[in-house]
């Protein structure tokens, strides 16, 4: 069952859509499900992120997670950002359930992936931030029946 907070996300999602010439731009998915998140940040010369869209390819949840993401970074300088997690983004929304908690991994590493994106093209090196993965599920290790 899910939250009022994420049927209202999935309903009316917001800062749906891109950003032309955007400071940032990471895709990541998460071939196990099919889901696929783009991040799109503007950030200023004081390193704040102005503005923040997505464009998600999967389910409610998916769709939720990015949706709440982009809420959480806004205003944020890039390393407030760098602290958006995974689990920031299942409490805003007050959880998910288990089988979909994978969603809201997908909306920190797309926030990951946009901000690296920025640091490449700015020759920055951010606190914590590694390359990230275009797949999420490359570092799951499979369930093995024995």
């Amino acid at each position: 069952m899910y939250s009022e907070k994420v049927m209202d996300h999935f309903t009316n999602p917001r800062n749906v859509g891109e950003i032309e010439e955007a400071s940032g731009v990471g895709t990541v998915g998460n071939a196990k499900c099919g889901d696929i998140m783009r991040m799109y940040l503007d950030i200023d010369e004081n390193h704040v992120i102005r503005d923040c869209k997505f464009k998600t390819f999967g389910c409610g949840a998916a769709v939720a997670t990015s949706s709440m993401a982009t809420e959480l970074v806004k205003g944020k300088t890039v390393q407030e950002a760098m602290k958006v997690t995974n689990k920031a983004v299942l409490e805003a929304l007050d959880g998910l359930p288990p089988v979909k908690v994978h969603c809201s991994l997908l909306a920190e590493e797309a926030i990951h992936a946009a901000l690296w994106d920025y640091a490449q093209k700015n020759g920055l090196e951010i606190e914590g931030l590694e390359k990230p993965k275009s797949d999420i599920h490359e570092d799951e290790e499979e369930d093995e029946e024995y």
